[in-house]
């Protein structure tokens, strides 16, 4: 078996829309593409496309529940990171006020 490295598990959860799925999934547990792109007042092919990816890296699961496909973070492991990082970043000083900084 092939472990992902750390720079690659970033590389899957680091971009913006991505990891606030992942904070939704977080908080209900379950959900579906429709409701998650409800949610994020996002296109739903979008969502998809996300999902699709996380679920490659393993780090989101799928269920199907008749028609719709019910996602999940995938272990606890994954769940525990993201609140990790949630945590440490709310005690992070910005590096700077612009809003168009990306540092």
């Amino acid at each position: 078996m092939i472990y992902m490295d750390g720079i690659d598990l970033l590389k899957c959860i680091c971009e913006e829309t991505r990891f606030v799925m992942l904070e939704l999934l977080q908080e209900n547990k379950e959900m579906s593409v429709n409701a998650i792109a409800s949610k994020l007042k996002k296109d739903q092919p979008l969502i998809s496309h996300h999902l699709r990816t996380l679920k490659q890296c393993n780090i989101v699961k799928a269920r199907e529940n008749g028609k719709m496909t019910m996602y999940s973070v995938a272990s606890k492991d994954i769940t525990n990171l993201i609140n990790d990082i949630t945590k440490a970043s709310k005690k992070m000083v910005m590096c700077c006020n612009d809003a168009v900084c990306k540092c």
